[in-house]
């Protein structure tokens, strides 16, 4: 393993979250949860209401994947995307450590990353890579909703780059 590389395992403690800097490169392994611009807003408003309970998630010391899942495989999308970065803080909020995707976020996204003690990672657009790192896949919630359906997925070695740690990003 590479020696400037940070393993990261899910779920993910605080402490390993302290430690991170922007552009530490970074390997998760273990489960992680995807959603995108369907799925998100439906998992904050779960949030927001205290029901998500009820839908046997635990986003405590959580990884989310901003993506859809697919025959082809996973991929990052934008997660400057209203409907996604408009709900990452009521995510981290709600014990979501990691968020991977691609683009730059808001100050105020980054902010309230800090807050409560998340971070932004961003993985290039790399598929077949990304497919070939992926354990398992299954349905959570959302069905109805496709390949924009919320998956919980098993990885093992998910490259990624800290893009927004404690405030600074390296966007800005």
């Amino acid at each position: 393993m590479d020696p400037a590389l940070i393993e990261i395992k899910t779920p993910v403690g605080g402490e390993a979250i302290a430690d991170l800097r922007v552009g530490d490169r970074i390997s998760i392994s273990g489960k992680i949860y995807t959603g995108r611009d369907t799925a998100l807003p439906k998992l904050a408003e779960l949030c927001k209401s205290g029901r998500l309970a009820g839908h046997g998630i635990d986003l405590e010391g959580s990884v989310i994947f901003h993506t859809a899942v697919s025959p082809a495989g996973v991929g990052p999308t934008s997660s400057n995307k209203e409907e996604i970065e408009e709900n990452m803080h009521f995510l981290a909020e709600a014990g979501v450590r990691v968020h991977l995707g691609k683009g730059a976020l808001s100050r105020d996204t980054i902010k309230a990353l800090a807050e409560h003690g998340s971070v932004y990672a961003i993985i290039p657009p790399v598929t077949a890579l990304l497919e070939s790192k992926t354990v398992s896949k299954r349905v959570i919630a959302f069905e109805d909703d496709g390949m924009e359906a919320m998956y919980e997925i098993k990885v093992n070695g998910y490259p990624a780059i800290i893009a927004a740690a404690h405030g600074k990003s390296i966007y800005q």
